[in-house]
């Protein structure tokens, strides 16, 4: 419970930062009139939105099990993710847009150095932000703030190659390098939301747990099951934050149901203990009736 408490302030946090930074450097652009930090602008109005819908679907993915949903609702947060690439798409093509109108008729900056500076300030609090969302996005298993930090992430280095550009066609003159620097923005975030979504689309599709947490799966298991025979069939994927374990465990033939049962336990519980979030099912088999086509479990 105060991982979803944290995690749905993080995800309202989000929305604070974005309205925080979109402010500053639409700021910078009416000061300055360079469409490359409009660009920056216009991204931000996209952090903002997909801010929203992250919190949206923070909060239904913790939504309990019910008879429509027996499984839960974890993988809201990767609908979220997909939205969000989607948008950045979007967000993009505006760009674009914007930069081909400017590249026809090329202005001279107004207050190019304040206006550098304001949106290098919006850039270390996206920066901060952004460190701060991965991290916790990763150790919480959470799609939706991952997707949100990564996103941010690139909004950083396209901000940073922005002013680093911007910097040059003040000293040089150069305005058209202020059009051509929004274009370049905008090729970056195409590719950064392709990835956003085509991420959320593995998850989707029920994508198994990265191959050295299924290694840890298995050397639990062995751990964990002194007096079974075999383990097979063994199966992984993710949804959102919960893991789903499911394998087959061979015990020998004369072993009553009890017994079985207690071994069931003792792995199920050292799996939960490492994996948290974990969902898993056990089909127990006697000896005599196995595939024995599994690995040995001792």
């Amino acid at each position: 419970m105060r991982s979803a408490v944290l995690i749905q302030r993080v995800a309202l946090g989000s929305i604070l930062v974005a309205l925080s930074v979109m402010a500053l450097k639409y700021v910078a652009y009416a000061m300055t009139g360079s469409v490359a930090l409009l660009s920056d602008a216009l991204e931000s109005i996209v952090n903002l939105v997909t801010a929203v819908i992250a919190l949206w679907a923070v909060r239904l993915s913790y939504k309990p099990a019910d008879k429509d949903h027996p499984f839960g609702h974890h993988k809201a947060e990767y609908f979220s993710a997909v939205v969000e690439g989607v948008l950045i798409v979007v967000a993009a093509l505006l760009i674009l847009q914007q930069a081909w109108e400017a590249l026809q008729n090329p202005r001279t900056l107004d207050q190019p150095m304040e206006g550098m500076a304001i949106n290098s300030l919006a850039t270390l609090i996206n920066l901060g932000w952004a460190i701060y969302l991965i991290r916790t996005g990763t150790r919480k298993r959470s799609p939706a703030l991952s997707a949100d930090g990564h996103h941010l992430m690139t909004d950083v280095v396209t901000s940073v190659g922005v002013l680093a550009g911007l910097l040059l066609a003040t000293a040089t003159g150069w305005t058209i390098l202020d059009p051509l620097l929004a274009a370049l923005v905008a090729v970056n975030i195409l590719m950064a939301g392709y990835k956003v979504v085509l991420n959320s689309l593995s998850g989707l599709m029920d994508q198994a747990i990265d191959p050295a947490e299924e290694q840890q799966v298995r050397e639990i298991i062995s751990a964990s099951a002194n007096g079974a025979i075999e383990v097979h069939d063994l199966k992984t994927r993710l949804a959102g934050r919960a893991i789903f374990i499911e394998f087959h465990l061979v015990v020998p033939g004369e072993m009553t149901v009890g017994k079985a049962h207690c071994i069931c336990d003792k792995i199920e519980d050292a799996l939960k203990a490492s994996f948290q979030g974990a969902r898993v099912s056990i089909h127990v088999e006697p000896e005599d009736e196995a595939k024995q086509t599994g690995v040995p479990v001792l």
